[in-house]
């Protein structure tokens, strides 16, 4: 893969690195010609019509291939948005269940307490980034820890879950759950391992936390809930699952190390589908626009040096010769 990628660049290199000498050069050429044979200058003047119009043919074949790739590009991201919808609605469904969680009475009084009410605002991500020095709740909350076996942690972990946005305080009185979540908490939540506590919690130190966490104060109804949403989003995964703490660990798990990276790198896939190959062929088409329409045509209103319609003309030629010699180039990593 990396052959291939090398491959194409450096065919993209050499008729860059030629077209960009060439027009040195013609520009050189050109402004030896203006300034040795006056006559030249009129010459110039009576090929600009000429000049606009190969630009504009030019401009024309560009824009009518990019936004032929861009309709293909939206074509075959028909398949992709289906998976990403998938892996939204599967996030949904994911915080539905941290919501009954966090909701609910598993957790200790004095938990609630000391967070939702002693450190009102605090957020999980504040706790973990404490060393940046940019909250001083935070600073406070780990001097100021009770010994709620560290429950207090899992609390704010579930809580950040539920949030839409990495710089959200407060949780709205009814959770969102969006068609497309920011990218930027799907980043704190993978930076952060958001997930991992409910396996840490309740699998690999859950003989530690079960006095403080009591599973039995989730209502039956509740607990069948949990179980169902889950069937929903992973139908094998969960399969003979029932609400205990195994479950709950294995549910972290799958949030962690499954169903958040991938939504974010589907998101992310489809945040750059439009290659970086279209957006340097609309660059070229700018450019083309510029020096090879607008350029003469304001030469020609004003009165500008000769100069500039050399710059003008060698720019067009240039990019001409770079078009006709990376046209293979571009046709093969666009087919890839």
């Amino acid at each position: 893969m990396r052959k291939k990628l090398f491959s194409i660049n450096y065919f993209i290199l050499i008729p860059l690195v030629f077209s960009s000498i060439l027009c040195i050069l013609l520009i050189f050429f050109l402004d030896q010609k203006i300034t040795n044979a006056p006559a030249f200058i009129e010459l110039l003047e009576q090929q600009i019509s000429l000049f606009i119009a190969i630009s504009g043919v030019a401009s024309i074949l560009l824009v009518g291939y990019i936004v032929f790739s861009i309709f293909g590009a939206n074509r075959l991201l028909g398949s992709s948005n289906n998976n990403l919808n998938v892996l939204v609605n599967k996030m949904n469904a994911a915080r539905k269940i941290i919501e009954i969680i966090y909701k609910s009475k598993l957790w200790l009084p004095e938990v609630k307490t000391f967070i939702d009410v002693e450190f009102e605002g605090l957020s999980f991500f504040e706790v973990k980034e404490f060393y940046k020095g940019k909250s001083k709740l935070a600073i406070d909350y780990l001097e100021e820890k009770k010994g709620q076996d560290d429950t207090d942690t899992l609390y704010l972990e579930l809580k950040s879950l539920l949030y839409t946005e990495p710089k959200q305080k407060q949780l709205p009185n009814t959770i969102l759950y969006p068609l497309q979540y920011n990218t930027a908490i799907l980043k704190k939540w993978l930076e952060h391992k958001v997930g991992s506590g409910l396996w840490y919690h309740f699998g690999y130190r859950f003989g530690d936390f079960k006095n403080a966490l009591k599973l039995d104060a989730l209502h039956e109804r509740h607990q069948d809930k949990i179980i169902s949403i889950a069937n929903t989003i992973d139908p094998i995964y969960f399969e003979d699952s029932s609400f205990n703490d195994v479950f709950l660990s294995k549910f972290g798990e799958y949030l962690n190390k499954d169903l958040i990276p991938k939504l974010f790198k589907t998101q992310r896939d489809k945040k750059n589908s439009l290659s970086s190959s279209l957006k340097n062929l609309y660059l070229l088409f700018s450019a083309i626009v510029c020096f090879g329409i607008l350029l003469p045509l304001i030469s020609t209103l004003f009165g500008l040096p000769a100069i500039v319609l050399a710059v003008s003309f060698s720019f067009v030629i240039s990019a001409l010769v770079f078009m006709v010699f990376s046209g293979l180039s571009f046709l093969s990593s666009t087919i890839k």
